[in-house]
């Protein structure tokens, strides 16, 4: 479809879509997808526009009003927005994009997790795969082929997972995401053994206060509850899966004595290791 839009090239073209009621439930799916050539002096400003967009620039800038700040996107970096908030972005110059509105189950989180490292406006090193999977979406629209949703899910799967685990090109202070999954990986290769908070929080390079503060608030758990955890899970799978004693799972699991990790399972599971063991749950 040709937009209407005054001070939007006619070159531009833009598609909707409804998703099944399968998309809405599983995947990621677009709304609204398309390739704008805005003219200098295009603006908008909405109150809400029920998805979350995906831009990203291809030439000239463009710039974002939201939350209280302004910034503008010059070629190359990427805006994500949450447009069911107030949200306006004007043009100063022409400029070219590439965009989509999207939703799903987890698009809410996601977003919430990438702008937290992120921002709404960035720039970074994969930005040329976010356009290419930008592009994936927007061809087969583009083309007129049929829309196959499993696949263009996976297409904005891919792109979000990409902004999760990618940082900015220039950064200005601890990403405290990255601290989190640094200490996980230690727990998860040290949890049979002695550690503290100390160690953790010296591998996080923060003080000890902080350091629990903010891994509880990633999290949901602190340190300690979070070894437990990790502790109990494995003694779950042993139970199941080996002919290991209780004491020897017990032991290898990190617990001090055996009426220790007896009382520890039972409050998490709800039952002893033993009935535990003899139940059918896997």
């Amino acid at each position: 479809m040709k937009s209407c839009e005054k001070l939007i090239s006619e070159k531009s073209d833009y598609y909707i879509y409804t998703p099944s009621l399968t998309a809405k439930e599983m995947f990621f799916y677009p709304l609204y997808v398309g390739r704008f050539f805005y003219e200098k002096g295009y603006s908008l400003q909405r109150d809400s526009y029920d998805s979350f967009l995906l831009m990203y620039i291809r030439n000239g800038s463009l710039t974002l009003d939201y939350h209280e700040s302004t910034t503008t996107a010059v070629s190359g970096n990427c805006i994500l927005i949450d447009c069911y908030r107030p949200h306006a972005y004007h043009s100063e110059e022409n400029c070219e994009c590439l965009w989509c509105h999207f939703d799903g189950p987890l698009a809410r989180r996601y977003y919430e997790m990438i702008v937290q490292r992120l921002g709404n406006v960035f720039s970074i090193a994969e930005a040329p795969y976010i356009a290419g999977c930008l592009e994936k979406i927007y061809l087969p629209f583009h083309q007129g082929k049929a829309i196959r949703e499993a696949q263009i899910s996976r297409y904005l799967t891919d792109l979000l997972s990409c902004l999760l685990l990618t940082q900015k090109e220039q950064t200005d202070g601890g990403n405290y995401e990255i601290m989190s999954e640094e200490v996980i990986a230690y727990i998860n290769e040290h949890f049979a053994e002695e550690i503290s908070n100390e160690d953790l929080a010296a591998i996080a390079g923060l003080s000890q206060f902080h350091f629990i503060r903010t891994f509880r608030k990633i999290t949901g758990l602190t340190p300690h509850e979070y070894i437990i955890s990790t502790r109990i899970n494995t003694a779950r799978y042993m139970l199941k899966n080996t002919s290991l004693s209780v004491k020897d799972i017990c032991y290898r699991c990190g617990f001090s004595c055996e009426s220790v990790f007896c009382s520890s399972f039972k409050k998490n599971t709800g039952n002893t290791p033993a009935q535990y063991r003899s139940s059918e749950e896997r």
